[in-house]
């Protein structure tokens, strides 16, 4: 009978290695253990005169009143890679001069993130702008890094030029 070679935990090096690694690329490996991506919470609707409104479902667990809902603005951005990405800008304080670019975690989506959004910015007196990765909330492509690092270069001129 052939050596099967070490075990971990059960399970042994070359299959542990083709869990991870099959194929072998380092960046399919970050995407299976860094990206979870939630059941969307929220979506854009669009009204013929073209204004967007955030609608959020029941899981989004929002915790503030219609008139805080309504000052959220939301609109969906193109990436470098061509995905279409989510974005929010939490206006919590009119008067101030610094907005957050914000990333949330990983496991969540800006509906999910809006409530916390509106109690940050209020408490350290500035607006909030954040953005959803692809393939997170209303936003399309697959996650991975280098969706990442689109997601948050297109988010990043949303908030300078818009």
């Amino acid at each position: 009978m052939p050596e099967q070679g070490p075990r971990m935990n059960s399970f042994s090096l070359g299959e542990l290695c083709w869990l991870f690694c099959c194929p072998p690329c380092p960046s399919r490996i970050a995407a299976k253990l860094a990206f979870l991506p939630p059941e969307p919470t929220y979506s854009i609707h669009t009204d013929p005169g073209g204004a967007t409104s955030l609608h959020l479902t029941e899981r989004a667990d929002w915790q503030y009143s219609q008139r805080e809902l309504d000052a959220v603005e939301v609109l969906v951005t193109r990436t470098s890679r061509g995905n279409r990405v989510g974005c929010m800008f939490v206006r919590c304080a009119p008067a101030s001069r610094y907005t957050l670019l914000f990333s949330h975690g990983n496991a969540v989506d800006l509906g999910q993130m809006c409530s916390f959004y509106i109690g940050l910015g209020s408490r350290i007196n500035c607006n909030v702008f954040s953005y959803d990765y692809s393939g997170y909330g209303v936003s399309t492509g697959k996650p991975s890094e280098k969706n990442l690092y689109a997601d948050i270069e297109a988010a990043w001129q949303v908030l300078r030029n818009k």
